[in-house]
């Protein structure tokens, strides 16, 4: 049998094997190409937004307006909780502030009355209370000052009389040639030095209190007297008095305080958000708890350059006239002040306003359903007994939760609603905020006593919503209301009723809250 032989030269080869890679790659590309697109997918390429990997279908979309929070309560919840609805009246902002105040005296009618020269005080003329005129004796002082600087006076008034006389008959002498003109002018110049000296002791006398006619009585044979008397500089009241018989005073000390109560001043805190609002010659009206049908009219006299870096406002000063001095100094009062800036705006119940964190809300009876309540955030203006004035978030004919709001907020936060917010930057992963796990309200209760806060200091975390709830459990306090400067949070304190007070401490800080009169204080320290 014969055999077969197939030369194949190098060029058949080379090109073989180019044609087994080739095969190979064809068939690796058919194993893992992806699946043709669905029907679904093509939609969505031909203009649907395609959700990314690891966002969530409900994450809000920027710049899109955010739901309202909406709280549906049963017939027999709301009769339980006695809610009531008012409606939303059209009106204009009042435009007055109320603000508390403090009586204090008219610094420029005050004195204090020191003594002109030290010693012993050996009677007291003038009580605590008591109403004196200009010129009127308060008290007498023995000072051994005042009788060296008396008998130097009489010596040195005595040196000068007998050098007169010398003067006089050597100037005879001259005139006969028995003593010269050079011993003239020696006597004369000695006579200036003698006569200054008299004055100087005059003048001691003077500054020591002593009266023109007093210091012509001194001479010699006479006695010396060495008793001095403090007299009333202006006309008005003894507040304050440290003078009693055998006090060893010196002219440092402080024997009487006498105020002319004809007028008074009215120290007032005014917010720093109001400052625009107010300025020098505004008028405004002073009202006490002692004499409340007796409103006092007045102007703006000073506002403070300064803010309290604690309560965030400005000292600002009311000068009213007080001719029959029923106004005390430190008494409490209440300051309406016409501010500037009002405008149209709607009227609803001020008890229809709760705070939720950083925001002032209302809740709003949806027409449509009954015990749907839709939560709004509001912009208040000013508030005018009952009522206060909104800018914005609500409009006449709507109906507002009057009575029994905190009970519709109560339930808000018994469900755990929250306000969506908007993510902070088009990058931001929409679902970041969403899957966070929610902190549980850090809370804190409050007693407002007769002693003030208790406790006055609270610690709080950064970053987890507060809860601090006040209870006022006396009627002997001043602070019926809390204020929460720093947060824009001022709110009524009823007797034996529980206020909340929520917010979000963001930072490390320390948060004051004082009482509406600005009388009690407390902190809460953010770590």
């Amino acid at each position: 049998m014969s055999t077969s032989r197939v030369t194949v030269g190098w060029p058949a080869l080379v090109a073989g094997g180019i044609g087994l890679v080739a095969a190979g790659a064809g068939i690796a590309y058919i194993a893992v190409r992806p699946a043709p697109p669905s029907q679904s997918a093509q939609s969505t390429a031909a203009g649907a937004v395609q959700t990314p990997v690891g966002a969530s279908p409900s994450a809000p979309v920027p710049g899109a307006a955010t739901p309202d929070v909406v709280v549906t309560l049963t017939p027999e919840a709301i009769q339980r909780a006695g809610i009531v609805v008012a409606p939303v009246s059209p009106g204009r902002d009042t435009s007055t502030l109320r603000l508390p105040g403090v009586v204090e005296p008219n610094a420029y009618k005050q004195v204090v009355i020191t003594p002109l020269v030290g010693g012993r005080v050996t009677r007291v003329q003038a009580e605590l209370g008591q109403s004196v005129r200009r010129g009127q004796a308060l008290t007498e002082i023995f000072s051994p000052e005042l009788a060296e600087a008396e008998t130097r006076f009489v010596s040195a008034r005595a040196e000068l009389e007998a050098h007169e006389r010398e003067l006089q008959r050597t100037g005879k002498l001259v005139e006969i040639g028995s003593a010269s003109r050079q011993e003239l002018e020696r006597l004369h110049a000695e006579h200036t030095a003698r006569l200054t000296a008299v004055e100087s002791a005059k003048s001691r006398l003077e500054l020591l209190g002593l009266s023109p006619s007093t210091i012509a009585d001194l001479g010699l044979g006479k006695e010396v007297g060495a008793v001095t008397t403090v007299f009333a500089p202006i006309a008005g009241v003894v507040t304050e008095r440290a003078a009693n018989a055998g006090l060893n005073v010196d002219t440092t000390a402080k024997l009487f305080t006498i105020v002319d109560l004809s007028t008074v001043w009215v120290v007032a805190d005014l917010y720093e958000k109001d400052f625009s609002r107010v300025s020098v010659g505004t008028s405004a009206t002073v009202t006490t708890k002692a004499f409340p049908d007796t409103p006092r009219k007045g102007k703006v006299s000073y506002i403070d350059p300064q803010v309290n870096p604690e309560t965030r406002t400005g000292k600002v000063r009311v000068e009213v006239a007080n001719p029959k001095q029923k106004l005390r100094l430190g008494m409490f009062a209440d300051v309406t002040i016409e501010a500037e800036g009002g405008g149209a705006a709607a009227l609803i119940p001020y008890a229809a306003v709760q705070n939720v964190g950083n925001q002032t809300v209302v809740y709003v009876a949806d027409p449509q359903q009954t015990g749907r309540f839709i939560e709004r955030e509001v912009r208040l203006g000013a508030r005018s007994g009952n009522d206060v004035a909104v800018f914005s978030g609500v409009k006449p004919g709507e109906r507002v939760v009057a009575e029994g709001s905190f009970a519709v907020r109560a339930e808000r936060d018994r469900l755990g609603l929250r306000r969506p917010q908007a993510p902070a930057g088009a990058n931001a992963p929409a679902a970041a905020s969403q899957s966070a796990p929610a902190h549980e309200p850090q809370g804190r209760k409050v007693l407002v006593t007769e002693k003030g806060y208790e406790p006055a200091k609270l610690t709080l975390r950064a970053g987890v919503p507060a809860q601090i709830t006040f209870i006022r459990t006396t009627d002997k306090t001043c602070g019926t209301e809390v204020v929460f400067p720093s947060l824009n949070v001022r709110r009524p304190l009823p007797l034996n009723e529980p206020v909340v007070i929520e917010f979000m401490p963001k930072t490390s800080a320390e948060i004051g809250f004082v009482c509406g009169m600005n009388m009690l204080r407390g902190t809460v320290v953010v770590q």
